[in-house]
């Protein structure tokens, strides 16, 4: 790890002790870099715009274990909402030694300066566990993969940090819920796609129409019988 990471870590695992009490401020950066050893002026340095560069930081790291954790896993032997489930659980868990810290986060991270940032982290964390469990899509299913399951996670979250038993059951039970919903979305997905299949693409009928023929529709295609033209 190069010494600038360490550092960032040094002054995170410092700010992760405050922000229960204070929050994710500006301050609590400054004394962050203070408990860690750091003089003053080394959060601008590291953090060069401020508590969202230290949010962003803590968000890389939780997505670094998740990415380790489904590494561990036997995917082959997990179908694929089981892997989604998994990854899900991973980027939630690592956040468990913390949750009063995240709860602030996500307060602050709904604030109209830094929502942005929170978008864009729950999209990363997404990719991460969309890579992680083998993902290797580059067309739209690429994104809207990560779309469908950036609302999970955004959706889960906060019903993850309210959830305060111990097996965390009924956010469990939620985040399964939302799984569901996906699958059901892709089965549906599938479903009309097999069903358009064979049906002419737009572009192709504009196409023809512009140039004022018919013949798109008489014309015989594969798999299509002429239809018949009457004259008048």
């Amino acid at each position: 790890m190069s010494q600038p990471n360490q550092t960032r870590d040094a002054i995170l695992k410092a700010a992760l002790k405050i922000a229960p009490f204070e929050g994710w401020t500006d301050l609590t950066l400054k004394r962050a870099v203070r408990d860690a050893g750091y003089p003053d002026g080394s959060g601008e340095l590291y953090f060069e715009n401020g508590i969202a560069d230290l949010l962003d930081h803590w968000s890389e790291a939780l997505n670094a274990q998740t990415a380790q954790g489904l590494s561990q896993l036997d995917l082959d032997a997990l179908k694929i909402r089981e892997r989604v489930t998994q990854g899900v659980l991973l980027r939630l868990q690592a956040i468990d030694p913390h949750e009063e810290a995240a709860r602030r986060a996500s307060s602050r991270l709904v604030l109209p300066d830094l929502a942005a940032t929170g978008v864009r982290q729950i999209w990363k964390a997404a990719d991460t566990i969309w890579r992680g469990i083998g993902d290797t899509s580059t067309d739209a299913n690429y994104y809207s993969k990560r779309v469908i399951l950036s609302s999970v996670i955004g959706s889960t979250l906060p019903v993850w940090l309210s959830d305060q038993s111990e097996d965390k059951t009924a956010a469990r039970a939620f985040l399964d819920a939302r799984i569901e919903n996906v699958m059901e979305f892709e089965k549906l997905k599938w479903r009309v796609k097999g069903f358009t299949k064979n049906m002419p693409e737009p572009a192709e009928i504009l196409g023809q129409l512009r140039y004022g023929g018919l013949d798109f529709f008489t014309k015989p295609k594969k798999g299509r019988a002429r239809r018949r033209r009457y004259s008048r």
